[in-house]
């Protein structure tokens, strides 16, 4: 949802939603620009491996320029991004053609240039760095939540980062996992279909490692991917989420009509131009009074879900009813389907379904096994 990816006018109306429906605003990783404090909407500041509007010339991040944006009234909390669904593994990119001179002065790059993210941080290279990065941040930003948000690729991964968390004796104050089903225009197609975990593989395994290492009352986990229902809300929780975020569903809230020219800066509607002429098209009160409706009927349509259930507060929500069809004459519940460790049990006795990952996984490094691709 970056600024630049996004017109002016679409980030307003966004934020002005998330103001009037008392929700939070993800800036995305193309950094915080005045649009996004412009109508006063919570923000979650989202700082990718571009480190954009917090970086030196060199592109090392900068800890004197975020410790003066993030002490903004506005910024509520820190997101680290490590990866995103549509793309693990792959660094952003904004064509040349989007990168004007106002975009160019908040991401401090060229402008008329490609900007292309690196694929990896260069603050930190191994599990253990990672999270005194993310605890850096947190004193930096004089104790905001801060956390980080990542596409999962192994279990092993996973284990690595809480085998850190462990080590260093901090956590993350939440972990975003996105699925592969996100979708970007700014993704190979053999990324999008074909790397990375899909949302309910990656929330699973994160919520039972967390669980499994006795940190999960510590940290909190957002789904992202494809989430655009209220059913879509409820099934997260039951996997393991506390919350959920929602992108293309925003983006279509504010007038996306799918129009694939996101790359040309031609968008027809106003929402992924940098042309101010064609960003006229998108007008910020209708727009963003129809963010705030749409994000208000979803989360009605999940509590009424809930309540259809039997179900008065979300922490009641279990795997047992969440169930999925297996044939075409059964369906089982995700509590038959699926292991569920117990707090503590990884420090205990590793069950043998997770020995061979933990005993791979290292708080030194991000690989410890190849990566795989999936196949569709």
């Amino acid at each position: 949802m970056s600024f630049g990816a996004l017109s002016p006018n679409a980030i307003r109306a966004l934020n002005k939603g998330a103001k009037m429906g008392g929700f939070a605003h993800d800036t995305g990783e193309g950094g915080l620009s005045p649009y996004h404090l412009e109508h006063g909407g919570d923000l979650i500041w989202e700082i990718g491996t571009g480190y954009f509007s917090t970086r030196t010339k060199d592109g090392d991040f900068d800890p004197d320029q975020f410790a003066d944006k993030v002490a903004h009234d506005q910024i509520k909390c820190v997101s680290l991004k490590l990866s995103q669904g549509a793309k693990p593994g792959v660094g952003g990119v904004l064509p040349a053609a989007k990168v004007t001179k106002e975009i160019a002065e908040i991401r401090e790059v060229p402008q008329g240039q490609k900007c292309v993210s690196p694929s990896s941080h260069k603050v930190f290279r191994t599990p253990v760095k990672l999270i005194e990065f993310v605890a850096r941040l947190r004193e930096l930003s004089g104790g905001k939540p801060t956390g980080f948000k990542l596409c999962v690729g192994s279990r092993a991964d996973v284990l690595a980062i809480c085998k850190a968390m462990l080590q260093v004796g901090t956590t993350p104050d939440f972990i975003v996992v996105d699925g592969s089903e996100g979708g970007t225009g700014a993704a190979m197609l053999e990324f999008e279909d074909h790397v990375g975990m899909p949302l309910t593989d990656g929330l699973m395994t994160v919520h039972n490692a967390l669980v499994g290492v006795g940190l999960r009352d510590r940290i909190k986990i957002g789904a992202s991917g494809k989430v655009a229902a209220s059913n879509d809300i409820v099934k997260r929780i039951i996997q393991g989420a506390d919350y959920t975020n929602a992108a293309r569903a925003m983006m279509m809230a504010a007038g996306c009509i799918q129009a694939q020219l996101c790359h040309t800066d031609k968008c027809p509607v106003g929402v992924a131009t940098q042309d101010r002429r064609r960003g006229r098209a998108l007008d910020v009160g209708d727009k963003s009074e129809r963010v705030q409706r749409y994000q208000e009927a979803t989360v009605q349509g999940a509590l009424q879900l809930m309540a259809a259930m039997g179900v008065t507060d979300p922490g009641q929500l279990q795997p047992h009813m969440l169930r999925r069809v297996v044939s075409e004459t059964e369906t089982r519940s995700y509590a038959e389907i699926h292991e569920w460790l117990a707090p503590g049990q990884l420090l205990d006795e590793v069950p043998q379904t997770w020995r061979a990952d933990w005993e791979l996984a290292s708080a030194d490094t991000f690989h410890p096994v190849r990566p795989t691709i999936r196949r569709s």
